[in-house]
């Protein structure tokens, strides 16, 4: 498949009428996971997308530019509306959550498993174990708050355990920033990786962020706070992988490529037939919205779509799935490594002078984050902490059920 070459409608023939805005929403007892995780990263997309292309036009004092800009966002508005509506209103913000975890880890996983690019490997991989025990954190706290088992949500597709504590992850900000790739000799597919996890994790930050308050007790609006500062340290890893030496309209290709790409994948993989055909729909408008970009790249700049996207044939199509085997041998192998500017070291390797302690000891504290709270207040009410897992974690010092280890990974 080659996006390039699809027929589609012209751009001011590829609004949406305002009853399509409104589709129905997914049945959240009877979808598959995978169909929620679908929504939210296709919404998240479209955040970006939105918010890519306010930057582009504050930037931007070519008017035929600015006309082009001001429709597509319109679109791409009306596609992030329709899918936010995709969820039910019974699904609580917590139940949300878990499916926002869900994706993060096995979005994480599949993209890592198929790339062959190292230093995306390495970031991907990292953050992975990070984003994993965000799911059993919040995971815990849908136990002890409503009563339900996590494992349902994500219909046993993902383990839920501990992976790198969440304490161990307040790291110094520059720590987080990492090589970028070269966009002319890198693969397509290592493109599409750092623009779609990026999306994807940011999408996740602001939802932490506008969330937090809402929440109907102090321990889940901490717990959120907490978390969300982490996924921000994410998404300035995953950002910084992108090459920066891109022009404006570059980069509007190269995002307009990857929308289609997702649109596609999810409408390959979607087994709800009234979803899979918006997934379809939108990916036609894609088409448009690329086919515009690239010739406003042709015009401005004499560059061609092939300077960015190669041939534009799709590389392999992301399927979502489990990735429990991949997930755990990550964690036995990687489980107590940190950022070290451009790199991941081993927390017994990082010197005791190190600007991580020092953070460590404004953002880390063992008796009072909220991330370690939440599973000493469930061991305090079940017993027990919350998991669900096929067979004994492959970290040895996480497999305590009744103690939380805040150590590992954090301290020396």
């Amino acid at each position: 498949m080659n996006p390039i070459n699809e027929k589609c409608k012209s751009l001011q023939n590829s609004f949406l009428p305002l009853r399509k805005m409104y589709p129905k929403s997914y049945n959240k007892d009877k979808v598959s996971p995978y169909t929620k995780t679908r929504v939210i990263l296709m919404n998240g997309t479209e955040f970006e997308s939105q918010w890519f292309m306010h930057q582009f036009a504050r930037h931007c004092d070519e008017r035929e530019i600015l006309d082009a800009l001001s429709i597509v966002r319109r679109q791409e508005q009306q596609q992030q509306k329709r899918i936010s509506c995709l969820k039910p209103i019974n699904e609580s913000i917590l139940e949300t959550t878990i499916s926002y975890e869900q994706l993060a880890v096995d979005l994480t996983a599949t993209l890592a498993r198929n790339e062959k690019d190292e230093n995306n490997i390495k970031a991907l991989n990292f953050a992975l174990l990070e984003d994993f025990d965000h799911l059993y954190r919040f995971a815990n706290l849908l136990k002890i708050d409503k009563g339900i088992d996590a494992d349902v949500l994500v219909g046993k597709y993902t383990e839920i355990m501990p992976g790198r504590p969440t304490i161990a992850e307040h790291r110094y900000p520059t720590d987080d920033l990492k090589t970028h790739m070269s966009a002319e000799y890198a693969e397509l597919y290592s493109k599409l990786v750092a623009s779609t996890i990026t999306a994807a994790e940011q999408q996740t930050m602001n939802y932490y962020m506008n969330i937090a308050q809402w929440y109907k007790n102090d321990l889940g609006r901490k717990l959120y706070a907490e978390i969300a500062m982490i996924e921000e340290a994410h998404v300035t890893q995953y950002e910084s992988l992108k090459d920066p030496s891109l022009s404006w309209l570059e980069q509007w290709v190269m995002h307009e490529y990857c929308e289609c790409w997702l649109y596609y994948s999810a409408y390959q993989d979607e087994t709800e037939e009234t979803i899979k055909k918006i997934w379809y729909e939108h990916f036609k408008m894609e088409v448009t919205h690329l086919k515009t970009a690239v010739k406003l790249l042709k015009k401005y700049e004499n560059k061609s779509f092939e300077s960015v996207c190669g041939n534009g044939e799709f590389p392999k199509l992301l399927k979502h799935g489990e990735n429990k085997d991949y997930v755990r041998r990550v964690l036995g192998s990687t489980v107590t490594l940190t950022a070290d500017n451009l790199d991941y070291k081993d927390i017994k390797r990082i010197p005791d002078d190190h600007h991580y302690f020092d953070y460590q000891k404004y953002m880390g504290n063992a008796e009072r984050n909220p991330s370690h709270l939440v599973i000493e207040k469930t061991i305090k009410k079940l017993g027990k902490d919350y998991r669900y897992q096929d067979s004994e974690h492959p970290v040895k010092e996480l497999r305590s059920r009744t103690c939380d280890n805040t150590k590992i990974a954090r301290t020396k």
